[in-house]
């Protein structure tokens, strides 16, 4: 008699088993984005920028102090292109852009245009060996009160922002930016 209530308790432990495994790899199935979603992401990782959104306002007064210690304002930039790049050296898609701004200004620096890069937080020593390390040859700021961050209104970081030679900022970013994103957004710009 024990024979016979073995064989049902085995076969529902089994089966009991073998759905809780099939539930299991349903689940982990239906958490798999489909291959369309992955090419999406994929695109979007290969571009690893976020578009930037066209404004059109005043560019803020911004009086700060560059790497050597000396005042500096943004208004002494006038007559040019300037990106206003807000960021922090604790900022991994901070750190990640700078190369690509160090590029993207060696190509265009000649065309009128800089990009000051205005620390949002640390002490200038810590800056300048950030900027020293990076070998960043554009302006590099000291912000430690956070003015840039509280003039633009914009907390996020990293943030830019493309002023014009009329003092009016026309492009607005939050969040890293692409080689192909500043060709094709800020390029057009400089050949006005």
């Amino acid at each position: 008699m024990k024979s016979h209530t073995k064989a049902p308790v085995y076969f529902m432990i089994v089966t009991g088993v073998g759905l809780v495994l099939l539930s299991l790899a349903s689940l982990a199935w239906l958490a798999l984005p489909s291959q369309s979603a992955r090419s999406g992401q994929q695109a979007e990782k290969s571009s690893a920028s976020v578009i930037p959104q066209p404004v059109d306002f005043e560019a803020p007064a911004l009086n700060l102090q560059d790497l050597q210690g000396e005042p500096v304002a943004l208004s002494d930039y006038a007559g040019q292109y300037v990106l206003v790049n807000n960021w922090a050296t604790w900022c991994p898609p901070c750190k990640a852009e700078m190369p690509v701004l160090q590029a993207y200004y060696d190509t265009h620096q000649h065309k009128g245009f800089t990009i000051i890069a205005i620390e949002a937080g640390e002490p200038l020593d810590q800056v300048a060996a950030f900027a020293a390390s990076y070998k960043l040859t554009f302006p590099v700021w000291a912000d430690p009160q956070q003015v840039a961050m509280k003039a633009f209104r914009n907390f996020s970081l990293p943030s830019s922002y493309l002023v014009d030679p009329d003092g009016r900022v026309r492009l607005a970013w939050t969040g890293a930016i692409s080689m192909q994103m500043l060709e094709k957004y800020v390029t057009p710009f400089l050949g006005r």
